[in-house]
């Protein structure tokens, strides 16, 4: 139990250190120097010969070796040399060495890759620290250009050798005196009193440890983490340690559970996002715990946040990163209710919660816009249902007008149909359903751009032509439903395209809308702007001209006087050519919150427009059966556009 309790005090007293060092940015009696090696091409080597004492330490570099060597150490002695990283068309490299004397800790850095030449040995009674610059030796071609301590240049000269000089100081009364002077719960760890007891605990003024040994047999743990007496106890972080941690090597393998209060000396990394209180640490004893095959699960319990406010599970490895950075790599966020987050990790380290307010990839209303495009797709859906009904009784035999109207009319019923059904099928929680139904749902809506395309065109040749145009029928259904199998057909080829979408609202992102669409990554997107947008930006534009020649070559009939003919004449092409979808390229400034809900409400009502147009002018027609005698008078080409208009 005695060796417990050391084991503990150990590993609480690095961690405290640790987290002292990197809040304490102004802090002088750490060293960094940091420099520009001009080495040749060869192969390089790091090499260093350390002591313990206080007298001073050179760091030197020629053609091939960066050297670290002299006596500054508390207790680690160390003498050896490393292979480094070698380019052949590469005579420079950048490197930093870090002294933390608190820690007896000294790391090298070449080129972004750390290289620990001392590891952490605790507390240290004495230390050497205030490194000073002594003695400099200047070189001709290699050595060390630009050197700089904590980022303040000495010299932009090459310099072959620099030596800087240590003070001793009482490092435990220094840790004591800078924690009573840090302002916000930094004070908590003032004379880092440790209380011990016999349980394996280890209590700190800012930190709870509990100690776990998983002997031979061990089937997992669920356990609630000490905590602070002022702390609720059901307020306190929970962990399950997963059979797995425990190494088949040894018959007793132990893991060292801290629970950190206070957030103040974690701060680190984005700005845009806050910490909750809550910290904790698990490390097991001499080993470096990675990709577990069952991950370690933390319970984090906390105050109801904001609606807007988004919960992630970070972690940061003091053995990747020096400084405080927090990571969402190796850690899934599972949202147990309001007040409760777990964190899924598959490994070993420091682990909280950061909150953030979410302002990127969210929408704004998204209930009452999905809402309103629900409703309208269902009033399309049984709109077209009479519609086609009433085109195929109308028409006595096919004729290329019924039939381009006729392949737009089911076309809208499958994009309206699909898109009811994704969010159903997105819930249910199958892939396969899932990619079938966002597949299924993005060919309905190629099909419908493209037979608002066809209806472009047919309309084209209605205006070039005197008679029908002779176009055989296969073409118009090879535009309007063959070329959607090919660009769908073509994206399932690839793969990673199709699955669930999750929509994020702005006011709610803990509750996204699921959807059965394109994923969101660097294919679906390419796709997306390539297929999707490229083809919308064809039918609208091509749709406004279209609309522009029609009107032109109808506006002097004598109908047009009638406001209401008119109107209806345009809404009606314009619904047909898809001119509506291009309020999908007003989507900003600020306007863009009533031009997505105009977006969405005619849209998602195009199928009933359609049918409200046919039964309009077909109730005009009824009504004044002398409408086509007074339009005689007009170009066979108005008598082709008026009965294009009204089929």
């Amino acid at each position: 139990m005695e060796r417990n309790q050391k084991t503990v005090r150990m590993q609480i007293i690095i961690c405290l250190l640790i987290i002292l060092v990197q809040a304490s940015t102004e802090n002088d009696s750490n060293f960094k120097m940091c420099g520009t090696w001009r080495h040749g091409n060869a192969s390089r080597t790091l090499k260093y010969d350390l002591k313990t004492g206080c007298e001073n330490i050179a760091i030197s570099a020629s053609e091939s070796t960066l050297s670290i060597q002299g006596s500054i150490t508390a207790k680690c002695t160390q003498s050896s040399s490393i292979n480094l990283e070698s380019n052949p068309l590469q005579n420079q490299s950048q490197f930093c060495v870090f002294w933390e004397p608190l820690l007896d800790l000294l790391i090298v850095q070449v080129n972004g890759k750390k290289h620990t030449l001392c590891r952490p040995n605790g507390l240290q009674e004495m230390c050497c620290t205030h490194l000073s610059p002594e003695h400099q030796e200047a070189a001709a071609l290699y050595g060390i250009a630009n050197g700089s301590i904590h980022g303040d240049i000495l010299t932009n000269d090459v310099m072959g050798n620099y030596t800087f000089r240590g003070h001793t100081i009482d490092c435990k009364k220094k840790l004591c005196d800078e924690a009573s002077t840090k302002p916000s719960g930094a004070n908590m760890i003032e004379e880092a009193v440790m209380k011990s007891n016999t349980t394996g605990q280890v209590n700190l003024l800012c930190a709870q440890s509990r100690v776990i040994e998983m002997n031979d047999g061990f089937t997992g743990l669920n356990f609630t983490l000490p905590g602070p007496r002022t702390a609720a106890a059901n307020r306190t972080p929970s962990v399950y340690l997963p059979s797995c941690l425990k190494s088949m090597s040894r018959r007793k393998t132990k893991v060292v559970c801290t629970y950190f209060k206070n957030k103040a000396l974690f701060q680190g990394g984005s700005s845009d996002a806050v910490l909750l209180d809550d910290i904790v640490g698990l490390s097991v004893e001499n080993e470096t715990i990675k990709n577990l095959p069952e991950p370690v699960k933390i319970r984090f319990r906390h105050s109801t946040l904001p609606l807007n406010h988004s919960r992630r599970c970070v972690s940061w490895d003091t053995k990747e990163d020096i400084e405080v950075t927090w990571r969402y790599d190796g850690c899934t966020t599972v949202d147990i209710n309001e007040r409760e987050t777990e964190c899924h990790c598959n490994h070993l380290t420091y682990f909280a919660i950061l909150v953030q307010v979410e302002q990127k990839a969210t929408v704004r209303h998204l209930k009452a816009l999905t809402f309103i495009t629900a409703v309208g797709c269902a009033l399309s859906l049984v709109s077209c249902l009479v519609l086609f009904y009433w085109l195929c009784k109308r028409r006595g035999k096919k004729t290329q007008i019924s039939l381009v109207h006729r392949g737009l009319v089911v076309a809208i019923f499958l994009l309206c149909l699909f898109f009811i059904l994704t969010g159903t099928l997105a819930n249910v929680g199958n892939e396969i359903v899932c990619k079938i139904t966002g597949s299924l749902l993005h060919y309905a809506l190629l099909c419908t751009l493209c037979w608002m395309a066809m209806e472009v065109f047919h309309t084209f040749l209605l205006i070039r032509k005197v008679f029908n145009s002779t176009l055989p029928t296969w073409i118009f259904y090879l535009g309007g439903f063959g070329l959607p199998v090919l660009l769908v057909g073509i994206l399932l080829s690839v793969g990673d395209i199709y699955g669930e979408r999750n929509i994020v609202p702005s006011d709610d992102v803990n509750n996204p809308y699921h959807m059965c669409w394109m994923l969101k990554n660097d294919k679906s997107l390419l796709a997306h702007y390539i297929i999707n947008v490229g083809l919308l930006a064809v039918v609208v534009s091509s749709g406004a001209v279209m609309l522009f020649v029609v009107v032109r070559e109808i506006r002097n009939r004598p109908d047009w006087k009638k406001i209401h003919v008119a109107f209806l004449s345009i809404w009606g092409l314009t619904c047909l050519f898809g001119t509506t979808w291009g309020l999908g390229f007003l989507d900003f400034g600020p306007l863009s919150e009533a031009i997505l809900f105009l977006f969405c409400i005619i849209n998602s009502l195009q199928g009933f427009f359609l049918m409200l147009r046919y039964y309009a002018l077909d109730r005009m027609k009824n009504d004044d059966r002398s409408f086509s005698d007074r339009s005689s008078s007009g170009s066979s080409k108005q008598q082709m556009l008026q009965t294009h208009e009204k089929s």
